[in-house]
């Protein structure tokens, strides 16, 4: 059976996390097809909106440790070599953005990967864990590195540190998550997200990425330096010119990405 199932909606490319037996615990086998999905979104052109789910109960039980840390330890890649690296760290970097809606119990590289992500939507009663400290290692795919910028230091280090479960309101405050559900309508709103996203501008939603991303990366005076280039670029494609007639027509633009 497949670990990791992906569905399109249009423009919108559904992955799903499929191991419910084992809660979604990441072995290297659904890292690599995780991995290979991400590439498969990056690569079409006609997908413009990627959204991460998972079927049964729990988002994720985090990292298989039995088979993943030994692999660690010794050196293997966690994804293949040239594929997107899905906690944007060590490998090639995603371009188009990426929805998550997370549900159940959310640990360790759950975490990691809604910091990765640009959108997060997490279902009432989801529980989240940044335990590693409690197995003797710390986090070791972007934790450490992004919860500080999305929560601030103090929040940050109140759960890095001391390993302790928190529910989906303290995530939502903290800014982890953008929108708290119910879990009925977790999938729908998250879908509903995704697809208002894959009908803007292709070519500015990944500028808009670009621009945001190098902030956070290089600093502000890096990312200000490009966006005037970046602006007139995008004013010459068709886009551009199919927004400027949907104003003056009164209608929602089509964008094909050109």
């Amino acid at each position: 059976m497949e670990r990791v199932e992906t569905t399109t909606h249009g423009h919108v490319f559904e992955i799903t996390l499929n191991r419910a037996e084992k809660h979604n615990a990441f072995d290297l086998a659904m890292l690599n097809e995780l991995s290979i999905a991400m590439t498969t979104f990056e690569e079409d052109d006609s997908l413009r909106c990627a959204l991460l789910t998972a079927n049964g109960d729990h988002f994720t039980a985090g990292l298989d440790l039995g088979e993943v840390g030994p692999a660690v330890k010794n050196g293997a890649p966690l994804f293949p070599k040239g594929s997107v690296d899905p906690l944007s760290l060590h490998g090639r970097a995603r371009t188009k953005p990426l929805l998550m809606a997370v549900q159940g119990w959310c640990l360790t590289i759950g975490i990691e990967l809604l910091l990765a992500a640009d959108v997060r939507l997490a279902a009432e009663g989801t529980r989240f864990g940044q335990i590693e400290i409690c197995r003797g290692i710390f986090p070791f795919g972007g934790a450490t590195i992004r919860l500080p910028q999305v929560a601030g230091w103090g929040n940050a280090m109140k759960w890095l540190l001391t390993g302790d479960i928190f529910d989906a309101a303290e995530a939502h405050r903290i800014g982890l998550v953008q929108e708290v559900t119910t879990p009925e309508s977790l999938r729908p709103r998250a879908l509903e997200l995704a697809q208002t996203i894959a009908k803007r501008a292709p070519l500015g939603v990944q500028a808009t990425l670009a621009s945001s991303r190098t902030t956070m990366l290089e600093g502000e005076a890096a990312a200000r330096e490009h966006l005037l280039a970046q602006a007139r670029s995008l004013m010459e494609t068709d886009d551009a010119a199919e927004g400027l007639r949907s104003f003056l027509e009164r209608r929602e633009a089509v964008f094909t990405g050109q």
